[in-house]
């Protein structure tokens, strides 16, 4: 019989203290799912509704003069909010390790929560001038921060209260929480949008799902705070075993360090380009390279949502029979193979761009001249949505592949006085900075295409951007091939393990 053996524990099982989840009540379980679920559901939808809204931020919160440079702007002010979460995994997951994981994702609800409302109130640049931009910095930095916090704390409650053999399955569901929350995002801005107009979205509307995460962010809290504390941290803090020190144990002792490594470098680094770019950089692309209108391309991408985030549990599931490290590495090489076809496949569909003149009536200025509201914008014509939502699926398919089971892989990589740090920080560097950069990347880098002398790079500017997450995706697949072992149901252990050679 096959032996499932995690590379962080080398000592047989009787020689370290194990907490038994198999026997935890299926109810129970799915209590903590829920609750753990919900409150993650809402933290992405906090973060991504900026995201989805960058191309009006940009008009609201930067100098109008330079509409690309403000989009850049945009954009960086997005991706500060990635850069800074291995910061709070850091200091959250100190906080989750020696105090509780129950009371540190609490902490990173209210301060993400509080944080989006205060963007939905803050006056624009035109009001405030240089003030609105570094209110905006700041805020996105505190919801950074508090992101960085989160994913760690509720995929190890959910790991540590979940079976051995089930460990994969229960903690995919925490998987599809980023998914469901960037679907949310774009069905209340597009709900939004219809409900008041165009014209009053872009005045003051895009405000609205910014000020209903303070609705959300209630709901959720109350939900959380009737959470206990995870069995094997309350096992740990009566026995004395947590650690005084969870920076220093996870980071500079050798063996969790290089396991720190393996998981960044052997799985997460890829997963994060292949997350952004399937599922953010594709509406992100549609909107703006092809010309697609916000609805047609949300309802694109949120029907390939949809279908594929079933595929979250399934290859979860999965990786409790078979192992999670085959599962992974195939999604990122379908990824490497596939992602420049399928973005060449959704620019044939997209159809041609055509002008289009927004249907707002003229204003008039002082003198009493009549002044035009909107200038034409180029937009998609006969756009074929099937096909493209079918493109736009394998994109999200292959995210399900390498998302699905790594909640599993990470939580078994590490023993539990250091479980919750050692986590977040491969994680949120691997997704926040090198997935969380792939917009702003990519829109530096078709810009450098596009001001070539003719030839093929111009010609194919659009693409160019692509280069950058298939370059990561390639370099961790190709180290974590060699690398990683193919795990699974291990016992999650109290104590810190030895390293099989």
């Amino acid at each position: 019989m096959e032996q499932s053996i995690s590379p962080g524990y080398g000592a047989p099982a009787d020689t370290a203290v194990a907490h038994d989840n198999n026997s935890t009540p299926t109810s129970k379980i799915w209590q903590v799912i829920t609750a753990s679920s919900v409150g993650t559901v809402i933290e992405w939808y906090d973060f991504y509704i900026f995201g989805s809204l960058a191309t009006i931020i940009s008009t609201q919160f930067f100098p109008k003069t330079n509409p690309l440079a403000a989009l850049l702007s945009t954009l960086a002010a997005f991706a500060v909010g990635f850069v800074v979460r291995p910061f709070g995994a850091v200091v959250f997951g100190r906080i989750g390790d020696m105090v509780g994981r129950k009371y540190t994702f609490l902490l990173t609800l209210i301060l993400m929560g509080g944080s989006t409302f205060a963007i939905g109130l803050i006056p624009n640049y035109a009001a405030i001038g240089v003030a609105a931009p570094i209110l905006i910095f700041l805020l996105r930095v505190v919801q950074g921060l508090a992101l960085g916090g989160e994913y760690g704390g509720a995929t190890t409650y959910v790991a540590e209260h979940a079976p051995d053999n089930r460990r994969g399955y229960y903690t995919s569901f925490i998987q599809t929480t980023a998914t469901i929350g960037l679907f949310i995002s774009i069905a209340v801005i597009v709900g939004t949008k219809l409900v008041v107009g165009a014209a009053e979205f872009a005045d003051w509307g895009w405000r609205i799902p910014f000020l209903l995460s303070s609705v959300l962010l209630v709901a959720s809290y109350i939900i959380r705070r009737r959470l206990n504390e995870s069995p094997l941290f309350a096992k740990a803090k009566q026995e004395g075993t947590v650690s005084k020190s969870p920076l220093r144990d996870s980071f500079v002792e050798p063996v969790n360090r290089r396991l720190v490594l393996l998981a960044l470098f052997g799985a997460t680094m890829g997963q994060g380009v292949i997350w952004y770019t399937g599922q953010f950089y594709a509406y992100f692309y549609m909107q703006t390279v092809l010309k697609l209108e916000q609805i047609p391309a949300s309802i694109i991408l949120c029907v390939a949502l949809l279908a594929a985030t079933p595929f979250f549990i399934y290859f979860g599931s999965l990786s409790d029979r078979i192992g999670r490290k085959r599962i992974i590495m195939t999604g990122m090489l379908c990824g490497v193979l596939f992602t420049f076809p399928i973005f060449y496949g959704l620019t044939q569909f997209a159809g041609k761009a055509v002008e289009k003149t927004a249907a707002i009536p003229a204003t008039v200025d002082a003198a009493g001249a009549a002044v035009a509201a909107v200038p034409a914008v180029m937009v998609a014509n006969d756009y074929q949505m099937i096909p493209m939502i079918i493109l736009t699926f394998c994109l999200v398919l292959f995210v399900t592949m390498v998302y699905g089971p790594i909640a599993a892989y990470l939580v078994e990589l590490f023993p539990t006085k250091v479980r919750y740090t050692s986590l977040s920080v491969p994680y949120h560097i691997g997704n926040g900075i090198f997935g969380g950069l792939v917009p702003l990347i990519s829109t530096w880098l078709v810009s450098i295409a596009a001001a070539q002398p003719e030839g093929f790079l111009k010609e194919n500017s659009i693409y160019f951007g692509l280069v950058y997450p298939v370059a990561i995706a390639t370099i961790c697949f190709l180290y974590g091939s060699t690398k990683m072992k193919d795990i699974r149901n291990v016992k999650l252990m109290d104590e810190q393990p030895s390293v099989t050679a």
